[in-house]
């Protein structure tokens, strides 16, 4: 056997051991980890009660001195006009942003509701106290003992999102005592004579201005 492979064979065992040796000691060091981990850690909580507002308006009992916008206006010729009120509440626990009021025929369309200029005007008044009531049914009357004020000026009586002015309900749980008054004009001509319809009334009320609570 020559010097060089003597040497080179005696080398090779040293080179095994070197190797395992690191394995060993790589194998210990995973083990070590694995038993030593660990933190700290801390947990504090409290509850928040979220509740939602309420917008809600609404009218008198349908029929009574708080909402006789349910009783007919009938036999009116040029000149006549109906008086008819309402009590609006606001009911909810927010303001109003605004009050609107929108107005459509009901039954099939005559001159009555179309003809803007002839045909029926409305017009909403705010009493500061209850109206006083006179009149048999259909034909009342009302006086205001308080201050009145215009809610809605004479226009024709269909109309889509027409704000109200002046009312006390924009803030929660006040009321306005409204009179709503239609007007059939004299200038109503013959084409009027016998002509019916039906109107609905419909209040909407908006929430009032977004706000940090």
């Amino acid at each position: 056997m020559t010097p060089g492979l003597q040497r080179y064979r005696q080398a090779k065992p040293l080179l095994v051991k070197v190797l395992a040796s690191v394995g060993a000691v790589g194998a210990a060091a995973a083990a070590a980890g694995a038993g030593t981990y660990g933190s700290f850690t801390s947990t504090t909580s409290v509850d928040d009660t979220l509740t939602a507002g309420t917008v809600e308006v609404r009218l008198g009992t349908a029929g009574t001195a708080e909402n006789r916008l349910t009783v007919a206006f009938a036999g009116g010729v040029p000149g006549d006009a109906m008086q008819r009120v309402a009590t609006l509440t606001n009911v909810g626990n927010q303001n109003f942003g605004r009050v609107t009021l929108t107005t459509t025929a009901t039954t099939a369309a005559t001159k009555l509701t179309t003809d803007a200029a002839n045909g029926l005007q409305v017009t909403v008044d705010a009493c500061s106290i209850p109206w006083t009531e006179a009149g048999t049914a259909p034909a009342y009357t009302y006086t205001c003992g308080g201050t009145i004020a215009s809610v809605l000026p004479m226009r024709p009586i269909i109309g889509a999102d027409l704000v109200l002015s002046n009312l006390a309900s924009i803030s929660t749980t006040r009321a306005d005592n409204l009179r709503v008054t239609a007007t059939l004009p004299t200038t109503a001509n013959n084409d009027f004579q016998g002509l019916a319809g039906s109107v609905n009334f419909a209040f909407t009320a908006t929430q009032r201005a977004t706000t940090n609570r």
